[in-house]
């Protein structure tokens, strides 16, 4: 809210542009529809062209998709350069390390990584993470039915068949290796514990968890430092002092220089591409 007072002030004040920067976009995981539930992504932009933003820097959204919820320009710049700096010059075996995608749908990530570190890749497919159940939230509602002979006779609509998740596998060798967890947000840390248990009973010695947006919301500095994680690396996105002091197994990576540089090409109407070098459709 406070960012759209100061937005629609200036728009008021006959600003000739204003640019928005949010390293971190908020509610960037809701982007998609669950059954008929909203997407807050959208609402958010809309509030913010409407207010009067003419373009807006930020970092790793979570879908990159959601640029096509503004009408107006977007740079997504990406941390992943910071970051794949921090492995090569701050780990000192990473040649012996492998990149980990915690679930399937996060491969694509892990896969550009390991492209770029020339590393291997392994995927943990089956991990216990269901998704809110209706029963609990209060969703599972129901049309209000009197009897069956209130609904047509000749109506049966198919149910789709429930999902069973498989026992927890490890795609990939990461036997005597450096195991390196690959994410974009870092905020209920459960998922990564899970992970990284599975991996030190797979045999990797050294476990890492690079994301570029640390949360790390409620009691997650607690239970990453009571983990087999040995290293959590975060960018300033997102202020994380006080999680710092309280794990000093966080670790954190500066990436205001790409902000300030994407701020400075756009203030003087120069070209935004070269912060774009060698990023591929699929990164």
């Amino acid at each position: 809210m406070e960012l759209l007072i100061m937005v629609y002030a200036c728009k008021t004040s006959c600003a000739k542009s204003i640019t928005g920067v949010i390293p971190y976009f908020p509610y960037s995981k809701q982007c998609k529809m669950r059954k008929r539930g909203s997407i807050v992504s959208k609402l958010l932009a809309s509030m913010m062209c409407k207010a009067g933003l003419t373009h807006l820097i930020t970092m790793d959204l979570h879908q990159k998709e959601i640029q096509g919820f503004f009408n107006i320009p977007v740079d997504n710049l990406r941390a992943s350069p910071f970051l794949l700096q921090y492995i090569q010059e701050e780990i000192p075996d990473y040649r012996n390390a492998v990149i980990v995608a915690k679930s399937p749908a996060s491969a694509k990530r892990a896969q550009s990584f390991a492209e770029r570190l020339r590393l291997g890749i392994a995927v943990i497919h089956g991990e216990a993470q269901d998704a809110e159940s209706d029963l609990v939230d209060g969703r599972h509602s129901p049309p209000m039915v009197r009897n069956a002979a209130a609904i047509h006779p000749s109506l049966e609509i198919p149910l789709l068949i429930p999902k069973e998740k498989p026992p927890i596998t490890v795609v990939g060798d990461v036997g005597g290796r450096i195991a390196i967890i690959v994410d974009d947000i870092i905020d209920d840390v459960d998922s990564f514990l899970a992970a990284a248990e599975t991996l030190k009973e797979r045999g990797a010695y050294k476990i890492f968890v690079m994301a570029t947006h640390g949360l790390l919301s409620s009691d997650a500095p607690r239970l990453i430092e009571e983990s087999a994680i040995d290293e959590v690396v975060v960018t300033n996105t997102i202020p994380h002092e006080i999680q710092k002091l309280q794990c000093p197994k966080i670790k954190t990576v500066d990436i205001s220089m790409i902000l300030s540089e994407a701020i400075r090409r756009i203030h003087n109407g120069e070209s935004m591409s070269y912060l774009f070098r060698n990023i591929g459709l699929d990164d």
